[in-house]
């Protein structure tokens, strides 16, 4: 039970973001309207992404710097939940788009460098499928993990702000800190960040401990089999 309470913690905080997103009361403010609330499931889901794919980069210069299959392991699995959590944003931001833009697609930077930067990430994926050994894989995987997360920063987080969008936070256009954050809404953004982001890792250590009993099997296996 000690060991979980983060775990309930992640439950309890999300159940409060479904319940406190869709019914706590919201600034009324031309065309976003309700739309707004995709605040507490869009930007949660960047913030999360943004986290997996750090801690499976920091996991990958740890691999470089002294090979460990476990350290391999927690970086693809990190990046695994990373990229599911970008898909969740990207879907997030299209529902958002299609209501407040009129298209779920109109070609934003944004979008535009979250799509390339997903598609740099399955590349990774890619990669590591194309390799049978172990420590060739892990290591060109290693060493291509890090540029991804050099790529992925300025695609989602610089280069949209220096270029004309509509989006907010971008091209001179305020966040939603900037004009439309309220008291109120902080209440349900800040718990729904860290609920988000608790479920990522809980994700991830699920994901890494199936892993690692996977490959002690194959162990137990190759070793049987000898």
């Amino acid at each position: 039970m000690k060991k979980s309470w983060w775990k309930i913690l992640s439950v309890m905080l999300l159940l409060y973001t479904l319940v406190g997103g869709f019914l706590m009361n919201v600034p009324r403010l031309p065309i976003l309207n309700e739309t707004i609330r995709a605040l507490y499931f869009h930007v949660p889901m960047w913030f999360g992404m943004t986290l997996m794919f750090t801690v499976s980069a920091l996991y990958a210069i740890r691999y470089l710097r002294k090979p460990d299959r476990d350290d391999d392991i927690v970086s693809v699995e990190f990046a695994n939940t990373g990229l599911i959590f970008g898909m969740l944003g990207i879907g997030t931001g299209m529902i958002w788009a299609n209501y407040t833009w009129g298209s779920p697609w109109s070609g934003d930077p944004k979008q535009n460098g979250a799509a390339v930067a997903s598609l740099i990430y399955l590349a990774y994926f890619v990669l590591r499928g194309s390799l049978d050994n172990h420590e060739q894989r892990a290591r060109l995987s290693a060493v291509y993990n890090i540029f991804a997360f050099a790529a992925m920063i300025p695609l989602i987080f610089i280069l949209p702000r220096l270029t004309s969008s509509i989006h907010p936070g971008s091209g001179g256009n305020p966040g939603f800190n900037g004009y439309d954050l309220d008291n109120n809404m902080r209440k349900v953004f800040y718990p729904a960040v860290a609920g988000w982001i608790l479920l990522g890792v809980w994700i991830a250590t699920v994901r890494i401990r199936l892993s690692l009993a996977e490959e002690k099997i194959l162990d137990l296996e190759y070793e049987k089999n000898k």
